[in-house]
């Protein structure tokens, strides 16, 4: 389906950047530039058509999600995880997505996906409780996914879970978001406490990982074949990569007219023109890496092919790889940026800060994930953390 949506985001960057300070002091981000980005019709790209969605090119929901990202590092961190919501909740019940689009298209739901619940079986459901970090834009959302255990009546975990909650059925714990990056997301944490979910809320983890989801669904739509390792870890990369983009970005509009404690002037610099010229071809790559990923699967699913297994263990490598790809090389931009780029008043270390907060989340470490796509080279399937993510 066509849309405008990333001439919106270009449109609205100016708006976004000059709030980025505003966003940290306040801890989520300013009513304005949630207007704007719902009025972009972001976090409506994954979602369908049938409820109001644009059922986009997956790329062009990581470009938008970058795009935001250069101009302001909390707004287009929310952009990202919250905006990759939809397509999950397209697999579900269609019942529960009735209850969260019905009225409101421009809904917007939270997470984390993280197992920080249990879930018990009852009559009809689950009863539920638990507490969980991180639940980027959580303000901004009347709704929320949340991972949890599945137990049995004798406490063993039998499998796992992701359940809806309306915002009446959760606490969203104040003060909980005390950090020293990516404050404007407002990440704070979740609490639920001995909360009735009924089964049409819930979905089986390992169907969304192994694709089973998407059959037993209601969808045929291309886009919702796409495995989840390629969609929602790619969205946090996309904030990373976006974020690198606004140190670069910033940095060279600081550096134009500085001149050093020496007496150099940094735009006629040698050092200073080779570092941020590397930098920019490491980061303009990292961008293009993930893109090429997300749309070589989809057009493998659009031509009715089904995604390997050594194509999602490539995909979740070089999804972890181009974030840190993309940071190392926006960190040499900012070591060549002298000591006043670390005021508070320079945007330069407020893009800095973010992009090292981001790359602790979880979907980014990188060891496990490396040493599984190595031994996929060698015809070993993924196993242990590695494999629940792949």
């Amino acid at each position: 389906m066509d849309h405008d949506v990333l001439d919106r985001i270009e449109q609205s960057g100016p708006l976004f950047a000059e709030r980025a300070a505003e966003a940290e002091e306040a801890g989520r981000l300013t009513d304005d530039v949630v207007a704007r980005l719902k009025d972009s019709g972001l976090v409506r790209l994954l979602q369908p058509a049938d409820f109001g969605g644009y059922e986009a090119d997956p790329r062009d929901f990581l470009t938008a999600a970058m795009d935001v990202g250069t101009w302001c590092p909390a707004a287009g961190w929310v952009s990202g995880v919250v905006g990759v919501h939809p397509w999950e909740l397209a697999l579900q019940d269609e019942r529960v997505q009735e209850e969260v689009w019905g009225d409101d298209p421009d809904t917007w739901i939270a997470s984390p996906y993280s197992p920080g619940g249990i879930a018990t079986p009852v009559d009809g459901g689950y009863q539920v409780t638990g507490h969980w970090n991180f639940s980027s834009g959580t303000d901004l959302c009347t709704w929320i996914v949340l991972g949890a255990r599945l137990q049995n009546d004798e406490g063993q975990v039998v499998g796992a879970l992701h359940i809806m909650l309306p915002r009446s059925d959760y606490e969203v714990v104040e003060d909980s978001w005390n950090v020293s990056g990516l404050e404007g997301t407002g990440s704070k944490d979740i609490a639920v406490t001995d909360m009735f979910v009924p089964t049409y809320r819930t979905i089986d983890v390992v169907k969304v990982l192994n694709g089973q989801a998407f059959e037993e669904s209601s969808r045929s739509q291309p886009l919702y074949k796409m495995p989840w390792s390629s969609l929602f870890p790619s969205a946090v990369t996309a904030g990373v990569i976006g974020i690198a983009e606004g140190v670069l970005k910033s940095a060279v509009d600081y550096q134009r007219d500085r001149v050093s404690a020496v007496g150099v002037a940094q735009a006629t610099d040698p050092h200073t023109r080779a570092t941020i010229g590397e930098a920019a071809s490491e980061i303009r790559g990292a961008r293009a890496q993930l893109l090429y990923n997300a749309g070589e699967l989809y057009d493998a699913v659009r031509a009715g092919h089904d995604i390997s297994i050594e194509q999602r263990v490539a995909c979740r490598r070089d999804q972890v790889r181009v974030a840190w790809r993309a940071a190392e090389a926006a960190d040499k931009v900012f070591a060549i940026c002298g000591g006043n780029s670390i005021r508070l008043d320079n945007p330069v270390q407020r893009f800095w800060r973010g992009m090292h907060a981001g790359l602790h989340h979880g979907i980014l470490v990188r060891g496990h994930i490396y040493d599984a796509a190595a031994g996929m080279l060698w015809g070993e399937p993924p196993s242990g953390p590695a494999g629940m993510t792949i």
